[in-house]
Parts: C-alpha cells; sequence; structure tokens
C-alpha cells in the first residue's frame, strides 16, 4: 500500500510540473527600442526567473551607430545598453549571473577588463574569447544572464 501511494504521490507530481507548462514561462520581449522592432530576435527572452538578454555592441541607440573611440568607447557603451536594457526589465548588473564577451582582437583584453570590472564589482561568471569578425564591424560583444 505504501509503495501505491508513493507511485501515486510521484505520477501526480510529474502530471503537474511536465513539459506541457514550459512554454508558459518563457517570454519572449519585443525590443522597447522602436528602432529594432523588425529584428530577428528577442531583445530579451525571460525563463524560470532569469533574463536571457541579447548580445549589444557598443551602438548608440540613439543614431543606429557604434561610438568612436575604440574599444574602450564601445566597451562602455555596451555596457550601458545592458544596463538599460536590465532595467527596462526590473533588473540591474548586480543581479547578472553570466557574462560573455566576444572581442574582434584579444590583444584588446586588458582596455575592457579594466571597464569591466568598474560594471561588475560582484564577479559574475564570464567566458571571453576573439572572434575574427561581429555585427555592424563591432570590436566588442556582450551578451548576459541575469537574474530578474
Amino acid at each position: 500500500m505504501k509503495n501505491l501511494l508513493f507511485i501515486t504521490t510521484l505520477f501526480f507530481f510529474f502530471a503537474t510540473t511536465s513539459c506541457a507548462d514550459t512554454n508558459s514561462q518563457i517570454k519572449f520581449y519585443e525590443s522597447h527600442e522602436p528602432k529594432k522592432s523588425e529584428a530577428p530576435f528577442s531583445d530579451v527572452v525571460e525563463a524560470n526567473g532569469f533574463l536571457f538578454l541579447s548580445g549589444q555592441v557598443g551602438m548608440d541607440h540613439n543614431t543606429r551607430q557604434l561610438v568612436k573611440g575604440g574599444i574602450e568607447a564601445e566597451t562602455k557603451q555596451c555596457l550601458e545598453n545592458i544596463k538599460a536594457v536590465l532595467e527596462y526589465h526590473k533588473s540591474s548588473l548586480n543581479q547578472v549571473v553570466k557574462v560573455t564577451v566576444i572581442l574582434k582582437d584579444i590583444s584588446d583584453f586588458v582596455v575592457f577588463n579594466e571597464m569591466y570590472t568598474s560594471y561588475f564589482p560582484n564577479k559574475p561568471a564570464r567566458t571571453t574569447f576573439a572572434a575574427s569578425g561581429l555585427a555592424v564591424g563591432a570590436h566588442i560583444e556582450i551578451d548576459v544572464i541575469a537574474v530578474k
């Protein structure tokens, strides 16, 4: 009898927490920037209390142009863009748990890292690598995962 009760309880648990509910817990947000409304991706996807942000480059979203000044200026703009998106979704840089950084040139690492540490004193997990080319000719792209 105990085994039957145990099996029934397990069945009930798995039936009420099935994969069928998963899609209702995922939210795909349209961009809050009208000029990005036609982008083929979401700026943010929310799932299970986490915010998954698409990569940001050092673009001034008012002009839709990369900021001038190379890696330092682009890194700062990238991080300000991420900060703005997080705040729009009621989170913050302090809630970031994972960062992925793509540099156009790995020799920019030291300059990037100095700017980065001023934005993330709590040291979220991070992956950094270089790629041969980034969208719109950017020197850097950063994406993050944050807790809402």
